[in-house]
């Protein structure tokens, strides 16, 4: 993308701020070039989640995936961290909830994360600093993670005498169940460098350089056609760790069918016999 797209900066906002776009107080959400750059913002705690962020940023994911005019979605925390989990405050609050409210506040917490997880379009999480708990479960979700060599992860509910209970099915995805049994039990840190052996980072880059790496990385994303993208996603979904059989040999079949049928499609591949840029893909990119 030759318009760079900096998401550091959104990382400098002030802490107390009044309410934000959308009436957020929590998150930012900043759309540039096609882009949404959504900003956890509570650097005061190292954008650690409650209640209010978490119903923030369902309510903000689910109104970018509605939103024709957004190819795709980064994630990011505002100051020194990426985000350290739930909120400790939030967390001995929510041990004096009856058994009613306890159970609402985690199917909440377990919707934000399937929404992030299945958002039509592609997801790109910026991480730098702290990625704690709840943390990991947000880069998990996302379907490329781009980390700075200073980042540092933990799966650390268990020192609380908690478990990491909503985020594990993407946690397990990511990392295997293997290095799930080693780091849900320990409950240790492990840097950048470990996190990219274990699939959780896609790729490394000095701090200095994290911006222009995600800028090259949405310029690759602008050139695949939307509905594609959404439609490779759902494939991931349906194909992933099922066996290979007569119902998905049909099914593949049926999505491909389908989506040679589409106008997208249509378009794609008379673009590239016509040697032309197809019609989704921006000046520049």
């Amino acid at each position: 993308m030759k318009d760079k797209t900096t998401a550091r900066k959104q990382g400098s906002r002030r802490k107390d701020r009044p309410a934000a776009r959308d009436g957020y107080r929590t998150i930012d959400v900043a759309v540039r070039n096609a882009i949404a750059f959504v900003t956890l913002n509570r650097p005061e705690v190292h954008n650690a989640f409650n209640e209010t962020l978490i119903a923030e940023l369902t309510h903000a994911l689910r109104a970018l995936a509605a939103d024709g005019a957004v190819r795709a979605v980064v994630l990011l925390g505002a100051g020194a961290s990426f985000c350290a989990g739930a909120d400790l405050k939030w967390m001995e609050k929510m041990a004096r909830f009856s058994k009613a409210q306890n159970l609402a506040d985690a199917h909440a917490l377990a919707a934000m994360l399937s929404t992030l997880n299945e958002l039509p379009k592609p997801t790109v999480a910026r991480v730098h600093g702290a990625a704690l708990g709840g943390g990991v479960g947000l880069v998990a979700c996302c379907d490329i993670a781009i980390g700075a060599p200073d980042a540092a992860f933990a799966l650390s509910e268990s020192k609380l005498g908690l478990i990491p209970a909503t985020i594990s099915p993407y946690v397990i995805e990511a990392i295997g169940a293997r290095a799930a049994r080693r780091y849900f039990l320990s409950a240790e840190r492990f840097s950048a460098a470990e996190a990219f052996r274990l699939g959780l980072l896609h790729d490394l880059a000095q701090i200095a350089e994290l911006d222009e790496r995600i800028d090259e990385l949405l310029g690759s994303l602008l050139t695949a056609g939307p509905r594609a993208q959404a439609e490779c996603k759902a494939l991931i979904r349906a194909v992933a760790h099922r066996p290979i059989g007569v119902a998905m040999i049909a099914d593949t079949a049926a999505r491909i069918a389908k989506v040679r049928a589409s106008s997208e499609a249509k378009e794609g591949v008379a673009a590239f016999l016509g040697k032309r840029r197809a019609a989704w893909v921006p000046r520049g990119a």
